[in-house]
């Protein structure tokens, strides 16, 4: 695998796993890894289509990730993500049938007047040996973990709000129907090749239904498992151990947006869980000292909006997304900068 820097930013997902200065976001919670299945072998989803398994590309403490093609094709242009039986890949296949289908997702672009709208397609999936379940996906890109642990760089103003107003799109899509990404990280990711910037937000294995039948749960800490998902970046609802809302995942993408641009958090040195929410406690009450501790004496007014707008929202309020969207979109442009651009990232060949 090569990697090269170009304007054009054509980004093919061919699943070299690297190391560098970014360190992946620290789990707070570990489970078993699957086996991984030997190359070559083939799975059948719940239409009877078959997938041969051409190269293990990824595997983390949950899930492992597979180039796949059809047994009479040669190119492996999707990815069949596996898991165990009853793991967390099972909450993400319940969320991808009840609230991603192709037709809605096509809907919501229609009637917002998007280009583009970042939620990935499941073309199938299905059990195999009774003890994996596996998700298929058509090829997304490049992870966006994967560009800055072998890049070691920062990212550009520019490209850390382009990237911001794709997963707000997408998180507005999902708040409407009712879920929660609740693990809103670079792992989760994705940028597709092309001439303009496709970004991808996956990962929903802890997504969760926030609004059942439009009733908003109540907030109950120590209702969940404290500190699940990136410790880094999740919110401090969900350090509490209540249930994530809407302004979980836009606290999450505020951290995210802060460390691609920065190199690093306030807590990012910090391992024990406690101390990292007692930190993300006292930022959220003290925005303009968040900014300060990242970013020093330079104004950056695009995050201070957005980090003020979200850190004030109240655990059942709808947030503004339009105008969270058009404060980003407008930071862009005096950058010189549309959301449908070519992302200034590097290429992956």
């Amino acid at each position: 695998n090569v990697y090269i820097k170009t304007e054009i930013n054509i980004c093919i997902y061919k699943g070299k796993t690297v190391t560098g200065g970014w360190s992946k976001s620290k789990k707070a919670k570990h489970a078993s890894s699957p086996e991984p299945l030997p190359e070559g072998e083939q799975l059948t989803d719940q239409l009877g289509k078959t997938w041969k398994l051409i190269k293990l590309i990824d595997q983390n403490m949950i899930e492992l990730l597979y180039e796949v093609a059809q047994p009479n094709s040669e190119e492996a242009d999707h990815i069949l993500k596996l898991g165990a039986k009853d793991g967390r890949i099972f909450n993400e296949q319940n969320f991808l049938q009840r609230a991603a289908k192709s037709a809605s997702v096509e809907k919501w672009i229609k009637q917002n007047k998007l280009d583009f709208l970042g939620i990935p397609t499941c073309v199938g999936f299905g059990l195999h040996a009774d003890l994996y379940r596996f998700l298929i996906f058509p090829d997304m890109g490049c992870s966006l973990q994967s560009i800055l642990e072998e890049e070691n760089e920062l990212l550009s103003e520019k490209a850390v709000l382009q990237l911001a107003c794709r997963i707000l799109d997408v998180l507005e899509f999902i708040h409407s129907k009712e879920y929660v990404h609740a693990d809103v990280n670079a792992e989760n990711i994705y940028v597709k090749s092309g001439q303009k910037s496709e970004v991808y937000l996956g990962g929903y294995c802890h997504a969760f239904r926030y609004c059942p039948g439009g009733q908003h749960v109540e907030y109950r800490e120590s209702s969940r498992m404290p500190h699940e998902g990136a410790m880094e970046f999740i919110s401090l609802d969900t350090h509490k151990g209540a249930a994530p809302s809407r302004r979980s995942d836009l606290q999450s993408l505020g951290y995210c947006m802060l460390l691609w641009h920065t190199g690093t958090l306030p807590w990012s040195e910090l391992h024990h869980p406690k101390l990292v929410t007692a930190e993300k406690q006292r930022y959220m009450k003290d925005v303009r000292a968040l900014l300060r501790d990242s970013f020093g004496k330079r104004e950056v007014s695009a995050f201070q909006s957005f980090l003020t707008a979200v850190m004030s929202l109240q655990y059942t309020e709808e947030p503004n997304y339009s105008k969270l969207k058009s404060e980003l979109s407008a930071a862009l442009q005096q950058l010189g900068g549309s959301v449908e651009q070519p992302l200034n990232l590097p290429i992956c060949k």
